[in-house]
C-alpha cells in the first residue's frame, strides 16, 4: 500500500462499515446513505452523476476503491485545493509547521499555533495514517475550513460587545421582508415555518401582510396573488413561542401591512394582546413619552408593534376609528413585483379606517409616509417609522445631499 492509500484508508474502512452484506459493492441508494453517515451534503443530482462517472465497471454499484474516486470529486474544492498546495511541500499533506504558517498567513492566528495545529489535525484529521504523522491531508483542511472555527466570522463577536444603551434607531436591526413566504411572491407558499426560521436565525422584525378572512379571522398572505393563506392568529402564537427563545432576548418588531376592516382589526388586537400578553409593549417605558427611543436593553423582552397610529405618543387618543389620509399608505406598488411582472395590484382608496383598539398597540413604530428630508426635519417625531422601495431610497439619497 503506497502512502496515498494509507491516507485516504479512512474513507475504504467508511465503506466496509456500512456494506452490511460485505459483498464489497454499493449502489447508489446506499452510498446516499453512507455519505449521510459521514456528514457530507451533497445535491442529488450532482452525486449520481459523478457516481456514474466514477462506476468505471459500469455495474451501477461502487467497489472500495470507485468510492474513494466518488468521495474525492465529490469533496474537491479547487480554491481550497490550491491552497493546499501553496503550503504542502510533498502536495499531500500539511506538517505541524505548514500548517502552522497556513494559520499565521491565511487565517490570521498569532497565538500559540503550533499548540493550534497539533489540536486542529487531532480533532479534524480523518486519516490515522496523517495522525500518526502529526500531518494534516486536504480532507483534513476541508473539514476544518467547513466548520464552525474555520469560518471567516469572528467567534469574539458571537458574544455580546456592542453599547446596547443608545435609542434603537441607532442600530441596523436585522429584518425579513414577507417572512410568511417560503417561496416565490406569487404562488408560493405561505407558512408560520417562515417566522420560525427568522427568528433562529437572529432576524429582530418581521413581516405580516393582513387581510379579512372568513369566519372573522384575519389572514396573512400576498394579497392580489396565488399565494396560499396562513390565520394571523398562527402568526402571533409563533411569535409569543420563538420571539426569544433562541437567537436575542432583544426586542423583535412585528411590522404590520393591514388591510383589514376595523372589526377583523379590532380581532387582531384581541389576538395580539391576548396570545403576547406582557411580552407586547403596550405603553411608553415608565408611562410617559420622551424626546428618544428607548435602547435595545430597555426592550429587552418585548415586541414592539410597526402600523398605522391614531395621532401620537403627546396627545390623547380619543374615538373608536380614525380615517387615514393615503400618504400614510404602504408602499404603493413593491418594486420587486414590477420587476417580476407581478399580477399585484394595490387598490387605490380614499382613506383608511383604523380600530382605536388595534392603532392602541403601536408604540414607537407608528407608520407614516416619508415625504423627504426637509419635511421630516420639520415635521417627524423619534417614534415614526417609514418604509421604501430601493428605487426611492436612492432618490432620497441624491436628493437629500449632505442630510444622508
Amino acid at each position: 500500500m503506497d502512502q496515498r492509500e494509507k491516507l485516504d484508508q479512512w474513507i475504504c474502512d467508511w465503506f466496509k462499515k456500512a456494506d452490511k452484506n460485505g459483498d464489497g459493492r454499493m449502489n447508489f441508494k446506499e452510498v446516499r446513505d453512507l455519505l449521510k453517515m459521514m456528514n457530507v451534503d451533497m445535491n442529488e443530482h450532482h452525486a449520481l452523476r459523478l457516481f456514474t462517472m466514477a462506476d468505471k465497471s459500469e455495474s451501477g454499484a461502487l467497489e472500495d476503491d470507485e468510492f474513494v474516486l466518488f468521495y474525492k470529486m465529490l469533496t474537491q474544492r479547487e480554491e481550497v485545493l490550491a491552497v493546499f498546495r501553496d503550503f504542502s511541500t510533498d502536495g499531500q499533506t500539511l506538517s505541524v509547521q505548514e500548517l502552522e504558517e497556513f494559520l499565521q498567513e491565511g487565517q490570521l492566528v498569532q497565538d500559540d499555533t503550533q499548540r493550534h495545529a497539533i489540536e486542529l489535525i487531532q480533532r479534524c484529521e480523518p486519516s490515522e495514517a496523517a495522525k500518526q504523522r502529526q500531518a494534516m491531508t486536504i480532507d483534513g483542511l476541508l473539514m476544518y475550513l467547513s466548520s464552525s472555527e474555520g469560518s471567516i466570522f469572528n467567534p469574539a463577536m458571537q458574544q455580546l460587545y456592542q453599547d446596547m444603551s443608545q435609542p434603537l434607531c441607532h442600530y441596523f436591526i436585522s429584518s425579513s421582508h414577507n417572512t410568511y413566504l417560503l417561496e416565490d411572491q406569487l404562488r408560493g407558499h405561505s407558512s408560520v415555518e417562515g417566522y420560525i426560521r427568522a427568528l433562529k436565525r437572529g432576524c429582530r422584525c418581521v413581516e405580516v401582510d393582513c387581510w379579512d378572512g372568513q369566519n372573522g379571522e384575519p389572514i396573512v398572505y400576498h394579497g392580489h396573488t396565488l399565494t396560499s393563506k396562513i390565520l394571523f392568529k398562527d402568526v402571533v402564537t409563533v411569535l409569543g413561542n420563538y420571539a426569544f427563545v433562541v437567537a436575542s432576548e432583544y426586542p423583535v418588531i412585528l411590522s404590520i401591512e393591514n388591510h383589514c376592516s376595523v372589526e377583523q382589526q379590532r380581532v387582531m388586537a384581541h389576538h395580539l394582546t391576548h396570545i403576547l400578553g406582557e411580552k407586547l409593549l403596550r405603553n411608553t417605558l415608565r408611562g410617559k413619552s420622551s424626546c428618544d427611543l428607548p435602547s435595545p436593553e430597555d426592550l429587552k423582552g418585548k415586541i414592539l408593534l410597526k402600523g398605522k397610529k391614531i395621532g401620537g405618543l403627546e396627545g390623547n387618543l380619543s374615538g373608536v376609528m380614525e380615517e387615514l389620509s393615503d400618504e400614510d399608505d404602504p408602499v404603493e406598488i413593491e418594486e420587486e413585483n414590477h420587476h417580476n411582472g407581478s399580477i399585484r395590484r394595490k387598490s387605490k382608496k380614499s382613506g383608511q379606517h383604523l380600530s382605536k383598539e388595534l392603532s392602541d398597540c403601536v408604540v414607537y413604530c407608528r407608520s407614516v409616509r416619508f415625504n423627504g428630508f426637509k419635511h421630516s426635519r420639520v415635521h417627524s417625531r423619534f417614534y415614526e417609522v417609514s418604509s421604501f422601495t430601493e428605487s426611492k431610497a436612492r432618490k432620497h439619497m441624491k436628493e437629500g445631499g449632505e442630510m444622508v
